[in-house]
């Protein structure tokens, strides 16, 4: 009997010979690859695991159920989409059995990696004992989670109000700013997404996220967008539009400023050095609260710190949270001081699923494995490998117009003229496309659409970096 890895050699194989024969037979607008070429494909780094055998629908099955019966705003990457049954850690596979290294994990969301047996087991563990009751009664799973996670943040940050998404958790944190600070201003940055709630859509500053409803009380500050910004990288020239509209748009107080400390949706956009602290201590100044969203950012993504925000030397007076925090289970945080929490008694607050025992169990051992296993030391050495590799990509294909991030949160701007900037709106999704093709899945964003946004699972190896480089190149040698 085969053992499982000489299974596996002989399964790639046989795909890999498959996806020869489909490259020479392929003719795609440019975007696959011939026959001659294929022989040239980088090579996956082995892996010693099988999924098990697939026996549900296929892609076109789904993608007519998709279509009868889901939304028409859902849409999927890829001109053939993916039709992803399996993942074991940093790798998803198809219907097909065929193995994918996934580099977008679930837009910043798998954090240990796909089914980690530790989370799947606390899942399966606190199913078996009690799937949901109400928070009106006590159970230890949400206290002890709460209390782990206080424990990862500073100063005063200790209590935690837990919800289903980053969407909910940053509405609640713009409510509360507002009641703490008896002011309804809130402001936000240019290019920034917080959600597409009422109040979240109008913190989000894209037109492409916005839809014509009512949203009040948001001003958006001038980005300081250190690429395409009219300052560079000068964060303290960046902050004084935010004095700017504290004087010419609001009544000269406002209830918070929210950020990103790293703009997820808008393209993996470091904010400028400088920026977050000059900006707190104006927006302090005028009574109000910082909100840091680390919805993407959180939970040792960047590497250098488990939080976003701690880059930049601030302490914010709201944290929220969410994809990384349940490794894909619907999760979402609040985390404040006690004197800005005690707003939330004037009236009754109450969230049905938010802090179920299930999601906070599978929370608290994501928690866990990330230090455990020293994810965020990973994520660092890895990271910045992963970006010194593709700077080196950069000065290969002018097409590069920008690399940046942090850690495993990581950014390429694609542009058809470095000088002008002009956005390479077509040429991005061709490399997508023939990057699937050699197995390699990233995720794409930015105002323009140009931008792929490296945010893999943070279990992420060096031998993987190199493959996604070598695989990124090797496509846009073929534009």
């Amino acid at each position: 009997m085969q053992s499982i890895a000489a299974r596996q050699t002989s399964w790639e194989l046989r795909q890999f010979r498959g996806f020869r024969r489909l490259y020479s037979q392929a003719e795609n607008t440019g975007a696959c690859l011939t026959g001659n070429d294929a022989g040239n494909i980088p090579d996956m780094p082995a892996f010693d695991y099988t999924p098990p055998p697939y026996s549900g629908p296929d892609a076109d099955e789904i993608t007519r159920k998709r279509r009868e019966f889901l939304s028409p705003s859902m849409f999927c990457f890829y001109k053939k989409p993916v039709n992803v049954v399996h993942g074991k850690m940093q790798y998803l596979f198809d219907d097909n059995g065929r193995r994918y290294l996934d580099a977008f994990g679930g837009i910043a969301t798998v954090n240990c990696g796909h089914c980690h047996p530790d989370v799947v087991k606390a899942i399966i563990d606190q199913t078996n004992r009690l799937q949901h009751s109400t928070i009106l009664y006590l159970n230890h799973a949400i206290a002890d989670f709460a209390e782990a996670l206080a424990s990862k943040l500073p100063c005063d940050l200790k209590v935690v109000f837990f919800t289903n998404s980053g969407t909910e958790a940053n509405e609640l944190a713009m409510m509360m700013a507002r009641l703490y600070t008896d002011c309804h201003d809130i402001i936000s940055l240019r290019n920034a997404y917080h959600g597409n709630a009422s109040g979240t859509m109008a913190a989000t500053a894209q037109s492409n996220w916005k839809f014509n409803v009512v949203q009040s009380g948001v001003h958006h500050a001038m980005n300081p967008d250190p690429y395409r910004g009219l300052f560079g990288a000068d964060g303290e020239k960046y902050a004084h539009d935010v004095q700017d509209l504290i004087q010419f748009g609001t009544s000269g107080r406002v209830a918070a400023f929210i950020s990103e400390a790293i703009q997820g949706v808008g393209g993996i956009m470091e904010l400028a050095p400088g920026y977050l602290p000059a900006v707190y201590n104006i927006i302090r100044k005028v009574g109000g609260l910082c909100i840091a969203d680390e919805v993407q950012s959180g939970f040792a993504r960047i590497g250098s710190h488990f939080w976003g925000f701690e880059a930049h030397d601030v302490v914010p007076d709201i944290v929220t949270m969410a994809k990384g925090i349940g490794n894909g289970i619907p999760l979402g945080a609040v985390v404040t001081t006690p004197k800005v929490a005690e707003v939330l008694t004037r009236r009754c607050y109450f969230n049905t699923f938010g802090g179920n025992p299930v999601c906070t169990a599978a929370g608290h051992a994501v928690l866990k494995v990330i230090m455990r296993e020293k994810l965020q030391e990973n994520s660092h050495v890895v990271g910045s490998y992963l970006k010194e590799r593709l700077n080196d990509l950069k000065s290969k294909h002018e097409i590069i117009g920008d690399v940046r991030g942090r850690g495993l949160m990581l950014g390429v701007e694609l542009v058809t003229d470095r000088q002008l900037k002009t956005p390479a709106k077509v040429e991005i999704l061709q490399v997508m496309d023939q990057m699937k093709d050699m197995g390699v899945l990233v995720g794409k964003g930015g105002f323009y659409g140009n931008v792929f946004r490296l945010t893999p699972p943070l279990c992420f190896s060096k031998e993987d970096a190199d493959f996604l480089v070598d695989v990124m190149d090797y496509a846009m040698t073929k534009l």
